[in-house]
């Protein structure tokens, strides 16, 4: 409001005195729908209104899966070097330090151990926040020491994915880690340990090309983007306008490519039963 106008309406308080409502107690959805962040958070980060689900990282997930939130981390303190002193708009060492102190994160994914409805299970959860969740030489890394634990112990193995695709700052090594990670999984696979692969929004680039996609039971979450290349190249490249709804996991599994769509309230109940399922097992 104008100053003039201010003084009509009889406001004298100045602008730069007036109390704001502090930021991060409300949250707004895409489809407008205003909630409490309190009340988001006890509903799993999930729109009560509209059942929008908010994008969550490592922490949230490992709280909603893990009894208790009771958990040992995996390979806490690994993290990316700069081995081509890749620069953009700024040095990749300094991008990687300012990131870790933003986010508290060492790199774009945790792995933990921990008991799930009572059993073990081991998860490998992504940050979006970590440089958009992109999968580099620690992401690998870490996932594949997260499965050679479970080989080790005989225990399940969780992927929680979301990514905008490969880091390109670490270019061909990042690449890599699309072979290394897929190889592991199939001596998971002779292991007869099961995997299963949730996509969140988003799933992109290459992480949809490889682990992403290679669980014995791949599950979306409600609208989550899942894709190869974005919308916009897949346009261009094909010359042909989209369906609707494309990319999105309703997309996916009613064309085949996800086993099932999970609502974030049910995930750990529906991960334990497709485990007690396909291990033979009581269902708990």
């Amino acid at each position: 409001m104008a100053w003039f106008k201010r003084k009509e309406k009889g406001i004298q308080t100045p602008t730069e005195e007036k109390k704001d409502v502090p930021k991060g107690l409300w949250y707004k959805s895409p489809t407008g729908k205003i909630v409490d962040t309190e009340e988001l958070a006890k509903n799993l980060w999930v729109s009560p209104e509209d059942d929008f689900h908010v994008r969550i990282g490592s922490a949230e997930y490992f709280e909603i899966l893990f009894d208790n939130n009771e958990f040992e981390e995996l390979n806490p303190n690994m993290t990316s070097k700069d081995p081509l002193k890749f620069v953009d708009t700024k040095k990749y060492s300094d991008r990687l330090k300012d990131v870790m102190a933003k986010t508290h994160l060492k790199d774009a994914v945790r792995t933990a151990v921990g008991k799930s409805k009572g059993k073990d299970l081991v998860i490998a959860c992504m940050d979006f926040a970590f440089i958009g969740g992109s999968m580099g030489a620690v992401v690998g890394e870490k996932i594949v020491r997260a499965i050679d634990y479970s080989i080790k112990h005989n225990v399940p193995f969780l992927m929680i994915s979301k990514s905008g695709g490969a880091r390109m700052m670490e270019a061909a090594q990042s690449l890599m880690q699309l072979a290394k990670t897929s190889a592991k999984l199939v001596q998971l696979a002779e292991a007869k340990i099961p995997y299963i692969s949730l996509c969140t929004d988003p799933t992109t680039g290459g992480t949809t090309a490889s682990y992403a996609m290679l669980g014995d039971i791949n599950i979306g979450e409600p609208g989550a983007l899942i894709g190869f290349a974005g919308p916009r190249v897949v346009r261009d490249t094909t010359g042909k306008d989209l369906p609707e709804g494309f990319q999105t996991s309703e997309f996916l599994l009613e064309h085949g490519f996800l086993d099932f769509i999970i609502h974030r309230k049910e995930l750990k109940n529906r991960v334990n039963l497709y485990l007690d399922l396909i291990l033979n097992q009581e269902i708990r």
